[in-house]
């Protein structure tokens, strides 16, 4: 009974004790997690979870270990807003993964970000297309700023009188070198039209591509290496 009691009052301490930590570090560190701050927000709960758990450490303790911590993480924060050399070592930098239209694969090998996971990231901001994108920044939290192409943009007030248009897919067809047979089959289209294509753009073989999408009714989109 008594080891109950004691184990509900430090899970309440700790409790408090990380909401206090967490308010006093402000709401960026809830809204903008880097890599830093995930690895603090793991720290933060292991140390008050091994605390309750063990016989030996009582409230001392666990206030002890989240107060050490959490003064680590203020000084951290003070130091990435005075010394700007300390930003890019914990919390990263922007990078820019689509630039006037290009993919910039470089920047994408350095985020270990693919195609299909930035085509998953440009969904969720509503381009459907690689094609329809001017620029796009890889934020350092995970997420993606997106500039759209001037004709991509969504239409002013005077084109809300037009007729809306249904929007049309775009196909994947390369990715890194390979076709995608499937994406291929899906826009009935064939591997004969594909090579047709690249040849019209001076492409002699799919291996020298890194991404290749389709439209109807739009040129083939080929982002060489």
């Amino acid at each position: 009974m008594d080891n109950a009691v004691s184990i509900l009052v430090e899970t309440i301490f700790g409790f408090f004790a990380l909401f206090l930590i967490t308010k006093f570090l402000g709401k960026t560190q809830i809204t903008q997690l880097t890599a830093f701050d995930f690895i603090a927000a793991l720290i933060l709960g292991e140390l008050v979870g091994n605390a309750l758990f063990d016989d030996q450490a009582g409230l001392f303790e666990i206030g002890y270990a989240v107060l050490l911590w959490g003064i680590l993480l203020y000084v951290t924060e003070i130091a990435t807003q005075k010394f700007k050399k300390t930003r890019r070592l914990l919390e990263g930098m922007p990078a820019i993964i689509i630039n006037k239209g290009h993919l910039q694969r470089e920047q994408m090998k350095k985020s270990k970000l693919d195609i299909n996971q930035l085509q998953h990231l440009l969904r969720a901001k509503g381009a459907f297309s690689v094609n329809e994108v001017a620029f796009a920044i890889l934020e350092t939290d995970g997420s993606i700023s997106v500039m759209k192409k001037s004709q991509a943009q969504p239409p002013t007030r005077q084109d809300m009188n037009l007729q809306p248009q249904e929007p049309l897919l775009a196909f994947t067809l390369i990715s890194d070198g390979e076709i995608l047979y499937d994406n291929l089959l899906e826009a009935n289209l064939d591997e004969k039209w594909l090579h047709t294509e690249l040849s019209k753009q001076e492409v002699q073989s799919p291996k020298e591509v890194f991404f290749a999408e389709w439209k109807e009714g739009h040129p083939l989109h080929i982002q060489p290496y």
